[in-house]
């Protein structure tokens, strides 16, 4: 049976568009890390709400527990507590400017988000409600902690997501930039450290996070593990995953990191970046080459015929059987799918489909289709659109690389201008509240 932080792997990030998840669910309750006591005190003010103590510990276990299983050594307590209480700040504004906003999330909503999550685990809503309260986790608490994530992921998709936009031109101007670099390009696996400097920062502001960064750079040196430190006191988003940008292409890293990762060596960490946002670090995990992408196609032809309230599916069927049958005895497919075929779009072309990709037709028909060899026509099977005879004419390969490339090639540049957007956002909702740290009272 899965545990609670497979269940959100598998299904929360999976099911949520786009949403960044720091930590996972922000309250839930864990019976990981015992020796903490929860004592509700105001750890931070955040405009006119605040954040306790008992909230900051909650999120503590998560991201320890987090921490764990993905290998990364666990900082320090206090400076991972400045950190968590960072994100559950960040997470407030989000909410804060949802519920100014009029952004909201039903019950209904919730609910089928829920059972989607349940269901993509193989698991009945009891069976997942289950397996959370034999983990330690309260139910009601997740719901809520759930709704809070998708209320973020609401706010985010209108305050960035749907702005940003990629044009064809966009797309041509990174394929070219991409033939210019080798082309078939090797990915990258990316660790990244940000010290963060506020918007106008002052000069005495930028020379203490240069010299924050300087005392990292040293420690690695020195062979402290880049995780743990970006875990501790990296401001970037991916922080408390150890800094973890996951495998990219150096087109779909962020601007600033495109040109300087392929000069590095797998395990080197670069020199400091500075940026608008503040001082970088990034590390090259590993690297791994590209592929071409080549698939089966398949030409096909059929006929259908639908059932109706007058004809029924028993009597749509034996009338493609009969079809079948003139077919098999010499008859000209091409003519009987003309006169039969309820097929609109391919009854004109004499039920011819053309060169089919997979995923191009429903899964009954593609299955059916793919069972047969050249020249075979099926049996009658049925569909959601009715009764089918289907002929398969011929199977090539096809190298369908450069769709593969152009569609790859918008997802990466939109990734792209959403992180950079999204940073850009939230440096500027903190900079612009009232933010009061109690943590040290």
């Amino acid at each position: 049976m899965k545990s609670y932080s497979a269940l959100i792997t598998a299904g929360l990030l999976a099911s949520l568009m786009a949403g960044f998840f720091p930590s996972g669910p922000a309250e839930a309750q864990s019976r990981t890390v015992p020796d903490i006591i929860e004592i509700d005190r105001i750890v931070a003010v955040v405009n006119d709400d605040v954040i306790v103590h008992s909230e900051m510990q909650a999120r503590l276990r998560s991201v320890i527990e987090q921490l764990n299983k993905s290998g990364v050594p666990v900082p320090p307590r206090d400076v991972l507590e400045k950190q968590v209480l960072d994100q559950l700040i960040l997470d407030r504004l989000q909410l804060q400017i949802a519920a100014s906003t009029g952004v909201r999330v039903d019950d209904e909503t919730l609910n089928r988000q829920i059972a989607d999550i349940a269901r993509q685990n193989n698991l009945s809503l009891r069976e997942f409600r289950d397996i959370l309260e034999r983990d330690g986790f309260n139910f009601v608490t997740f719901r809520e902690d759930m709704r809070n994530e998708l209320i973020k992921s609401r706010v985010q998709q209108r305050e960035v997501q749907d702005r940003v936009q990629v044009t064809e031109r966009d797309i041509d101007n990174y394929l070219a930039t991409q033939a210019k670099q080798g082309g078939n390009s090797p990915e990258y696996r990316v660790s990244h450290i940000l010290i963060a400097v506020p918007d106008g920062a002052s000069p005495e502001q930028l020379a203490e996070a240069r010299a924050k960064t300087e005392n990292i750079v040293a420690r690695l040196n020195a062979g402290k593990n880049f995780g743990q430190i970006a875990a501790a006191e990296s401001d970037g988003r991916q922080a408390l995953e150890g800094g973890d940008l996951g495998w990219r292409k150096s087109q779909d890293l962020p601007t600033l990191f495109e040109q300087v990762v392929p000069r590095l060596k797998k395990g080197e960490v670069s020199d400091i970046i500075r940026s608008s946002s503040g001082f970088h670090l990034i590390k090259l995990e590993d690297i791994r080459g590209g592929e071409r992408h080549v698939i089966k196609q398949t030409h096909a032809q059929h006929i259908l015929i639908k059932p109706t309230e007058v004809v029924s599916s028993q009597a749509a069927r034996s009338r493609l059987s009969v079809l079948r049958s003139r077919i098999v005895g010499g008859a000209d497919f091409n003519v009987l799918a003309r006169a039969n075929s309820e097929d609109p779009g391919s009854a004109v072309k004499g039920g011819d489909l053309g060169w089919l990709s997979p995923g191009d037709t429903i899964p009954q028909f593609e299955k059916a289709m793919n069972a047969l060899a050249e020249g075979e026509i099926s049996e009658p099977f049925e569909t959601q659109f009715g009764w089918h005879v289907v002929q398969v004419l011929g199977r090539r390969d096809r190298d369908s690389t450069t769709e593969v490339q152009r569609s790859n090639a918008a997802e990466a540049l939109r990734r792209r201008k959403v992180e950079e957007e999204l940073q850009n956002w939230f440096r500027q909702i903190r900079d612009e509240a009232f933010i009061e740290y109690r943590l040290d009272e």
